[in-house]
């Protein structure tokens, strides 16, 4: 195991931006302290053969400009938040207005994705740390916010959150990586099996806000119980997938306790990534509004080219009776673990 640091670009303001590279012997992670963002993760097939299995950019410059939010940790909240405002005892709170009149991943200029971190290494891992400041992006509280990469023997890359606010807070944070399990380099992920442990999932309506429903995916184009491509029923005639263009919604974890379980699956090209979680949901989303872009190598990247499970609090859970809210007290802590385990034959 190992860790290694090059240079990887500069801040507008001329601080130096780090790529850190943690190897395990098989399979080796990029991250950097620009946005704790994951850049490159590369995966051996069996074959000999090893791919970078996320979408990216060469140089941290490039991610000034990441609309797509490649790679990167989202917060203080991840997903959306109706009408840009909540309210925590009493008191509301503004949000950026930047997804028709909703809120998307905090602030797309400020968010975390865009923020400088510090970084602490170890022989297997990183430790990215970040101080939010009161009403910075429009949340309550200084929140003292980390993100640890770990690579495991077990070939297992593991994200640790932990967080801590002076005042009663919002903190539902993620990673949101884009998946080719073919390599970044490959295309279409229509043909990648997927099967996520959740018999329902929260509907939406047009602005992709939940309707407070818990519905069932059986019988529908949702279903993901049982192994099935992605592309197999993507483009049906149901009204859920035509509102976001495809699969882009909240899976509710099956026998949710808080406990870190297995909650998903995905194959192709010879691999195999099992995702597991302490957190109430998922976010399966097909990819469907990847803007064309040039990525890593002069890659050409469109619609549907990889796919995220983004694990996470409901979406608009803050707004939603019912919905477990992602709110913690002056000095709670806010602990959790993602992890994206690999497999090859």
């Amino acid at each position: 195991m190992s860790v290694t640091v090059s240079d990887f670009g500069k801040m507008p303001d001329g601080r130096p931006i780090y790529l850190y590279t943690i190897e395990n012997g098989g399979m080796k992670a990029c991250v950097t302290n620009f946005g704790a963002i994951l850049v490159s993760l590369f995966v051996p097939d069996g074959k000999g053969n090893t791919d970078d299995l996320v979408l990216g950019f060469d140089k941290g410059e490039d991610y000034f400009h990441n609309g797509s939010f490649f790679g990167a940790t989202v917060g203080r909240n991840a997903n959306r938040i109706a009408g840009a405002k909540f309210s925590i005892d009493g008191k509301t709170y503004q949000l950026a207005v930047n997804d028709n009149e909703n809120n998307l991943h905090s602030d797309f200029e400020k968010g975390f994705h865009m923020q400088y971190w510090n970084a602490i290494t170890s022989d297997d891992s990183v430790r990215f740390s970040y101080q939010a400041q009161d009403m910075e992006t429009g949340f309550p509280g200084n929140l003292d916010i980390s993100v640890t990469y770990t690579l495991t023997p077990s070939h297992e890359l593991i994200l640790h959150y932990e967080g801590v606010s002076d005042q009663k807070t919002l903190i539902n944070v993620t990673n949101h990586s884009y998946f080719n399990l073919y390599g970044h380099d490959h295309g279409s992920i229509s043909d990648t099996l997927l099967q996520i442990e959740a018999d329902k999932y929260t509907p939406v309506v047009a602005g992709a806000i939940p309707t407070g429903e818990l519905s069932p995916v059986s019988g529908t184009p949702m279903d993901f119980r049982t192994w099935k491509e992605i592309g197999k029923e993507i483009d049906a005639d149901f009204e859920q997938l035509k509102l976001v263009q495809g699969y882009d919604h909240n899976y509710v974890v099956r026998d949710y306790n808080g406990k870190l379980r297995r909650i998903a699956g995905a194959k192709a090209g010879g691999r195999e990534m099992t995702v597991y979680t302490d957190l109430p949901g998922v976010q399966f989303y097909a990819g469907n509004c990847i803007a064309p872009c040039t990525g890593k190598g002069g890659v050409s990247y469109d619609k549907r080219y990889a796919f995220c499970l983004e694990t996470q609090y409901f979406p608009n859970s803050i707004n939603q009776d019912g919905f477990e809210k992602p709110v913690f007290d002056a000095g709670e802590k806010y602990d959790t673990v993602t992890i994206y385990q690999f497999a090859w034959e």
